[in-house]
């Protein structure tokens, strides 16, 4: 199957945006410190601030399993459990993960339409007794753009972190597709008045080259968090190659820019889209009702996508789609249907 036909498959399969590449290559030259002590690091570092408007440490990792899973450890006691939807990447695709970093701490699934939680599940989940036989809730954990491609609102993230907080529960919130989310119109500056301990936002998925950053809003989970990451290999040598992608995507507007675009790409695709949309589409993914034959069908034209965790479809969009591959993707949709 040729290369180009995974271009619906994930965001993760497109190449690196060319903002990211050219940071690299700019602050490639010379030498510099290691382990996130260099002036790339810092300067990053203090995009992410100002993208954010707030005061916050900044770390950078190099997957998104590894910036879920160690935000999640910081926050929970191995004896502990962590809120999430039941479909959240942490409980679906991250092979226990979590449980690795954190030493056993446990996953408690929570219900909610297109990957978002209902406030309702949470009531009842914090309502369960503690006991000695199991993990009770400690932290909550919270996915902005969601599995499913929709987006939560500031009212209905501040509804979450606001049941959290009135039982002592940190938040971590998984932005593998913040950027998406924010495209669609969640204020960047609004993330720092949430109630969020830990954020994760993703540059993988957004057009960079693997990393991620950590955004420590509490600052009281920062002591010793280097000695955490060195741990898990995640304070690499040469950290200025985390960083200096996201100098680049930051500093021009090409993080919103590149997002936008896949937004847009996905509204495309819905609007010819000939099989049943299940969830909204808000960010950058569609998922629809496919039989098995239609799926198989559309794979012998060298079209490659899954079939996820509800059993629908999915395609997403990237910074790299265009319009005609597009308008390729629904006629040869149509021709399956």
């Amino acid at each position: 199957m040729s290369a180009g036909r995974y271009n619906f498959a994930s965001d993760n399969t497109a190449g690196a945006a060319p903002e990211a590449l050219e940071a690299l290559i700019e602050f490639n030259g010379g030498a510099a410190s290691g382990y996130g002590t260099d002036h790339v690091t810092t300067m990053a570092a203090d995009a992410v601030r100002n993208f954010l408007d707030c005061d916050a440490d900044v770390r950078f990792v190099g997957s998104g399993t590894a910036a879920n899973a160690i935000a999640l450890a910081t926050l929970c006691r191995p004896f502990e459990g962590v809120l999430a939807h039941r479909h959240a990447h942490v409980c679906t695709d991250e092979t226990g993960a979590p449980a690795f970093f954190g030493h056993g701490l446990g996953l408690i699934p929570l219900d909610g339409a297109s990957g978002r939680i209902d406030p309702q599940a949470m009531d009842d989940a914090l309502a369960v007794p503690d006991a000695s036989y199991r993990q009770s809730p400690a932290a909550l954990t919270l996915t902005n753009a969601t599995e499913y491609g929709t987006t939560y609102s500031v009212e209905a993230i501040r509804a979450l972190t606001g049941r959290a907080r009135a039982h002592g529960l940190p938040v971590h919130l998984d932005g593998a597709r913040l950027a998406n989310a924010l495209a669609n119109g969640l204020d960047p500056t609004s993330l720092k008045t949430l109630g969020v301990d830990i954020l994760v936002i993703g540059g993988t998925k957004n057009g960079m080259t693997p990393t991620e950053a950590l955004v420590l809003f509490n600052k009281d989970l920062s002591r010793r968090f280097d000695a955490r990451l060195k741990q898990a290999g995640q304070l690499p040598s040469k950290g200025r190659f985390y960083s200096a992608p996201w100098i680049g995507m930051l500093r021009d507007g090409a993080f919103l820019r590149h997002a936008a675009h896949a937004n847009a790409m996905a509204k495309r695709l819905a609007a010819g889209m000939p099989f049943p949309i299940r969830h909204p589409v808000e960010a950058n993914g569609l998922f629809v009702e496919m039989d098995e034959a239609a799926l198989n069908r559309l794979r012998a034209q060298g079209w490659f996508v899954y079939r996820f965790t509800d059993g629908a479809v999915r395609f997403m969009c990237s910074w790299t789609t265009t319009e005609a591959e597009v308008d390729a993707l629904i006629a040869s949709l149509k021709s399956v249907a």
